[in-house]
């Protein structure tokens, strides 16, 4: 069944050509198509330590920004205003590399520089139609912060659903798979035992239905940072990146002959790497409880990875 699968996917995809982030968008306009009328378009990344990953990311807000109008982004894991990143964006008061110097370790990258220095040029350029950062990172006033990994996937929801409310504005949420994709439960592994309980992205998935669109990031192996193998068979990476190409967008809404919906409507495992990664135990890094299509309406998968770049010492970077 694979490799009708693979040659299936060879024939409809839509093939990525850059990924510099000043470049045209002409190759990522049929995801213009796919978020539609969504209000919450979620950005899910296997890795946030993989150089392309985060460019394409990029490249898909700058589209959501620039061609549809979405006016929030909810940068996962940290609290933009703690850092004085959202005032960075409005005023230009401040260095946004000093900032994120001060952030969460995973912010720390030239990468997310770049968007945080893209977010202030839209913004100089559209002085009355600004973008800005959502403030999903903290509890709701009055309460206390929630319990438990479970608790934390129903936190972050619950931001990005107030911040909607509070400001009507369409939202980018870019974070992790493990957050993003519609997964209610899923499990994340490596852990002992393995963690699996709803996520933010099935609690928004519930909330707002098909305004929720949920795209993921995926790769076949490279450096992120330290050599990450190959997928082993049975995970939907290894299809997707059977195909050879470099990198390309699928469409997982689209019909397909029987073998193609049975394999996107099967429960899988998709790579999920972490800060830490033990390449002999390559099997154990995954998420699973659910199929492609369950969690992902689309997939920009990208064959071969390289590290982000760690943000420099430098200072006075405007």
């Amino acid at each position: 069944m694979s490799e009708t699968v693979i040659e299936w996917i060879r024939r409809h995809v839509r093939r990525l050509t850059t990924l510099d982030s000043e470049a045209p968008l002409t190759d990522l306009l049929p995801v213009a198509d796919i978020v539609r009328d969504a209000r919450v378009v979620a950005v899910g990344a296997a890795t946030r330590q993989a150089h392309e990953l985060s460019a394409l990311s990029h490249r898909l807000v700058r589209l959501l920004v620039e061609e549809l109008g979405f006016r929030s982004l909810a940068l996962e894991g940290d609290d933009a205003s703690r850092v004085g990143l959202d005032e960075y964006i409005r005023t230009g008061t401040g260095d946004p590399r000093v900032m994120l110097s001060e952030a969460r370790s995973f912010w720390q990258t030239e990468e997310i520089l770049d968007v945080v220095r893209w977010m202030r040029s839209f913004n100089r350029r559209h002085p009355d139609d600004l973008v800005r950062f959502a403030g999903v990172a903290r509890p709701p006033q009055g309460q206390t912060p929630l319990d438990g990994l479970a608790g934390i996937e129903r936190g972050l929801a619950e931001g990005v659903i107030r911040w909607h409310e509070d400001t009507s504005d369409r939202i980018v949420y870019w974070g992790g798979i493990a957050h993003t994709v519609n997964g209610g439960p899923r499990t994340v592994s490596p852990s002992s035992p393995p963690m699996t309980h709803r996520n933010a992205g099935s609690y928004l998935r519930e909330y707002f239905g098909a305004g929720y669109v949920s795209i993921g990031l995926t790769f076949h192996h490279g450096m992120a940072p330290y050599p990450v193998l190959p997928p082993p068979a049975e995970f939907a990476d290894a299809v997707l990146g059977g195909t050879g190409l470099d990198a390309y967008l699928l469409d997982l809404r689209v019909d397909g002959p029987p073998p193609v919906r049975t394999w996107l409507d099967t429960p899988t495992k998709t790579r999920l790497i972490g800060p830490h990664y033990d390449p002999t135990d390559n099997a154990s890094y995954h998420l699973s409880g659910g199929s492609l299509a369950d969690w992902f309406d689309a997939v920009l998968h990208t064959r071969e990875v390289t590290p982000v770049r760690a943000l420099s010492c430098a200072k006075n970077d405007q």
